[in-house]
């Protein structure tokens, strides 16, 4: 795996690690009325959005092993472009539903890239 590449990947680990920190022991409720809370969380998503793009420009059979890889491209493009309709729900939902096999995903190919 070329060195840029493993840095992607890093970086997006480090985000979602920075994520999961914030959003410990929080609900949805707590993420709805704490305006600081939610820029962490969207800016951090942002950054996975902005590495996975830079991935798959610079080696496309890697990002496509990343679930969902263009979805996840969009939605840093929604947060960035369209920050006065993002819907916190969908937020919150990714948090809890599609961040933890991303997380997964980004661990295996790390980890891969080592033996």
């Amino acid at each position: 795996m070329l060195l840029e590449a493993r840095k992607y990947l890093y970086d997006i680990q480090q985000a979602i690690e920075l994520i999961d920190a914030f959003c410990a022991g929080k609900n949805f409720a707590d993420y709805q009325q704490d305006a600081m809370f939610r820029s962490a969380v969207e800016r951090q998503f942002e950054i996975v959005g902005e590495a996975i793009s830079r991935l798959a420009q610079l080696s496309p059979e890697l990002a496509g092993k990343l679930t969902e890889y263009r979805r996840i491209i969009a939605f840093r493009n929604i947060l960035i472009h369209a920050y006065a309709t993002i819907d916190d729900r969908i937020v919150w939902g990714v948090v809890e539903g599609k961040l933890p096999q991303l997380r997964a995903e980004v661990r295996s190919l790390l980890a891969t890239d080592r033996d």
